[in-house]
């Protein structure tokens, strides 16, 4: 716990004047003043985190981590838990949706076994890391999912994630996820912190039908009458309706934050993630970019009790990292239209009167 609290405590307030210099310099160039819309806001939003005048985006890395719920045994899932470990295997061989995304947007993968429900068998691969904490989470129904130390451990590795791989170069990160599921602890995650209603905050996840709907809504009910999670204690809550895989993100979105470097949120989970590393550090909200809005009826109500905005809104609900991919895309763009773009002066192009 004492180095999720160093972490948490490194992390300083945005830099509030850089980004007025970048709001002036952006009225400056050879457009009409505020006509980039969100990618001016985007701009800003860089130089405030990076408090770098002229930023660059050039070593960007996904983190998606992957874990088991053992709440897939009440049955919540259209998809058995075996998919969690395949699909690793299939980010592994480049075969994966957000293999595609970030290959296409010039991004590192970085894939993480944080509690996968079998051993993962693969030779040496600079773009796997082995940091199991158990096989898959308890069932949560039946009581908590991890233990607090667990917990804990969680989210240090996560910050150690970050650390190990930053020491390579990065300037912008994207947070993903993999986990049959998921879905389920996210919901729970989600109704502890905003206090909505379990069925506001509950979809289909792998796309269940109605019947399987009104289960995964009996069982989340359960599953938070059992443990009772404290909404004030963002370990607690962890270690009673969360994720290895969550927790590893949160530690992820903290330490980045105190390196001072941008985070984009991909989806519901990687929204659960944030929502634990906000309780943690509220500081930690202006680091975060939102990438999209899911598809997931709890996403949307996160980012409102978050405060952030998402860029896209494209129906996603695959996880992965793939919203992440492709707005880091989007940022990057915002950031060659600040340092690239010319001014009316530079250009000798007539102001407006």
């Amino acid at each position: 716990m004492d180095k999720i609290q160093e972490i948490a405590g490194g992390i300083a307030n945005i830099d509030c004047q850089i980004m007025e210099n970048t709001k002036k310099r952006l009225d400056n160039l050879t457009k009409p003043q505020g006509s980039l819309g969100r990618l001016e806001e985007l701009a800003k939003i860089i130089t405030g985190i990076t408090k770098k005048e002229n930023p660059i985006l050039k070593n960007k890395v996904i983190f998606t981590l992957a874990a088991d719920h053992g709440v897939t045994e009440e049955g919540i899932s259209a998809y058995p838990k075996e998919v969690t470990a395949q699909m690793v295997y299939n980010f592994l061989r480049g075969g994966a949706g957000i293999n595609v995304l970030a290959k296409h947007s010039g991004i590192k993968v970085v894939v993480v076994d944080m509690g996968v429900a079998e051993k993962i068998k693969i030779g040496r691969c600079p773009y796997f890391l082995d940091k199991k904490i158990n096989y898959g989470t308890k069932n949560m129904a039946k009581g908590p999912a991890m233990t607090k130390a667990q917990a804990i451990k969680a989210i240090e590795a996560g910050i150690k994630i970050f650390e190990d791989e930053s020491q390579k170069g990065i300037d912008i990160i994207g947070t993903g996820d993999m986990g049959i599921g998921n879905t389920t602890a996210s919901s729970a995650i989600t109704t502890v912190f905003t206090k909505q209603s379990v069925e506001d905050v509950t979809g289909r996840g792998t796309g269940i039908d109605d019947k399987g709907l009104e289960n995964k809504i009996k069982v989340i009910k359960k599953a938070l009458q059992v443990n009772k999670p404290n909404p004030n204690d963002a370990i607690d809550i962890l270690s009673k309706v969360g994720g290895f895989e969550i927790a590893g993100l949160a530690g992820i979105i903290l330490a980045a934050a105190s390196k001072k470097i941008p985070v984009v949120i991909d989806g519901f989970i990687s929204g659960a993630a944030a929502l634990v590393a906000f309780s943690i550090e509220p500081k930690i909200k202006d680091y975060m970019i939102a990438s999209h809005c899911s598809v997931e009826k709890g996403h949307r109500i996160l980012l409102q009790y978050l405060g952030l905005k998402p860029i896209l809104d494209l129906n996603l609900r695959l996880g992965e990292g793939t919203g992440s991919a492709l707005a880091i895309g989007i940022v990057e763009a915002a950031v060659k239209i600040l340092t690239q773009m010319a001014t009316f002066k530079s250009a000798g192009v007539s102001e407006k009167k």
